[in-house]
């Protein structure tokens, strides 16, 4: 590992530990040559997935994507970054634990739903009139309805 600072490659593990609810660890280095302390993260790299679309088209999962949805979703509501950031670590967890190398945009959409309604109700609805596409104010309704009971 190159030392940010020196740019040398003389740098060693100080202190490792795990990120908790990551699949990462964070490592504190050092480095041998200019002495500087810096941390590193490690992140567990997954299988890649295919996320298939609506149109049957298949495209690599990217977790910037969710990321944007949710956030769209979660717009002036008063939920916390971190809070965000654990749901979305959620969310990858239930998308990979399934172990498939494929899945569908619909299934991802119901996953999401189902850990927004646990966090935010506006934000459920926000993202359910999008991922639904609902077409009028009646098949609205019936969301919200089925929301409510």
């Amino acid at each position: 590992m190159r030392c940010p600072y020196c740019n040398q490659d003389n740098t060693r593990v100080v202190d490792s530990r795990p990120v908790e609810e990551t699949n990462s660890i964070r490592r504190r280095r050092m480095c041998d040559s200019c002495g500087k302390r810096f941390t590193t993260y490690e992140n567990v790299e997954t299988i890649p997935l295919i996320v298939i679309k609506k149109n049957l088209n298949r495209e690599q999962y990217d977790r910037n994507k969710l990321i944007n949805g949710v956030r769209r979703a979660c717009y002036k509501r008063p939920i916390s970054s971190d809070k965000l950031e654990a749901m979305i670590d959620a969310i990858e967890g239930d998308i990979f634990s399934a172990e498939d190398k494929e899945i569908s945009s619909t299934k991802i959409g119901e996953i999401v739903m189902s850990h927004l309604k646990d966090l935010d109700s506006v934000a459920y609805v926000r993202f359910a009139s999008v991922y639904r596409e609902f077409k009028d104010v009646s098949t609205f309704m019936d969301e919200l309805k089925k929301f409510m009971n």
